[in-house]
């Protein structure tokens, strides 16, 4: 049974590492939560240790400017961990072909742009001469759904092309906006038949990266905040780690009125739909 909280102090106690979510509990996007950030900010002068962990495919330097921008202080993390940079090696190492097609914005550019030597052998080039794809988002993410690219996508199964997806997560909110990211187009890609590779939540290299940029040995007690059901939540569960699911993101439209206050009944039955069950709940992170 979820158990719903009204604040992280009631159960931070219990944890010495948080992997806490970033779109959706500690931003929109737009601006960043100042209550989530408070919450950080005290489980880390208790002592504890926080990596915000982003299924965003950019490294973890543009990550760190871009919550700079939205004014997340640097008092309340200790890491921050991507999806780019678990896919990024992947990459490098010729996972998908060393002449690759993006699909992604100008924004993403920086998923190319890294000190390893390696670097230097992967070539973007048009899909008519790729031996793969890479995939951090569509090109036109607030216009484009993943419909805009079936036919490209039969083309490339039908040429055996493997797609990298830096980006697991199927839709995110830009304040008020909800837009595609490359999750999406990888779902798509598989239903034609097509082999995609993931690395940020819910699979494990993420988690991996996390524990090795903490330098964790194994004995401490971690707890997942996010958002996102098929990422954060699916992503503890197959961890073996608690999860504190927030409703006011994503699902926020399912679970009652109320963002802040999620409807028991409504999410008890919601979770079971889906076919989880997070140790908490609670509205915003707070």
């Amino acid at each position: 049974m979820t158990r719903i909280i009204q604040a992280l102090s009631e159960i931070s106690g219990g944890y010495d590492v948080l992997f806490c979510d970033l779109w959706g509990c500690v931003h929109n996007g737009r601006e960043a939560y100042p209550a989530a950030i408070a919450a950080l900010q005290d489980f880390r002068r208790q002592g504890g240790r926080v990596a915000l962990m982003t299924n965003a495919p950019r490294p973890r330097h543009l990550v760190a400017e871009q919550i700079a921008r939205l004014r997340v202080p640097d008092d309340a993390w200790d890491d921050i961990v991507t999806s780019g940079d678990a896919a990024q090696e992947a990459m490098l190492a010729g996972d998908v072909g060393r002449d690759v097609w993006h699909i992604g914005t100008g924004k993403d550019a920086g998923f190319f742009e890294m000190p390893d030597p390696r670097a230097s052998s992967i070539r973007r080039v048009a899909f008519e001469d790729a031996e793969g794809i890479v995939a951090t988002g569509p090109f036109d993410e607030f216009n484009e759904t993943p419909e805009h690219y079936r036919e490209v996508l039969e083309q490339a199964q039908a040429r055996g092309l493997k797609m990298l997806c830096a980006n697991p997560d199927i839709v995110v909110d830009v304040g008020e906006t909800r837009i595609y990211c490359a999750g999406a187009l990888a779902q798509l890609y598989e239903e034609l038949g097509g082999e995609a590779l993931y690395f940020g939540k819910p699979h494990a290299p993420i988690y991996d990266l996390a524990r090795k940029h903490l330098g964790l040995n194994g004995s401490e007690r971690i707890l997942c905040i996010g958002d996102g059901v098929v990422t954060d939540v699916e992503g503890g569960r197959q961890q073996g780690l608690d999860t504190l699911f927030i409703t006011g993101g994503l699902a926020a439209a399912d679970l009652g009125t109320d963002v802040e206050n999620p409807d028991e009944g409504l999410l008890t039955g919601w979770l079971a739909e889906q076919g989880q069950a997070p140790a908490y709940a609670m509205g915003r992170l707070r």
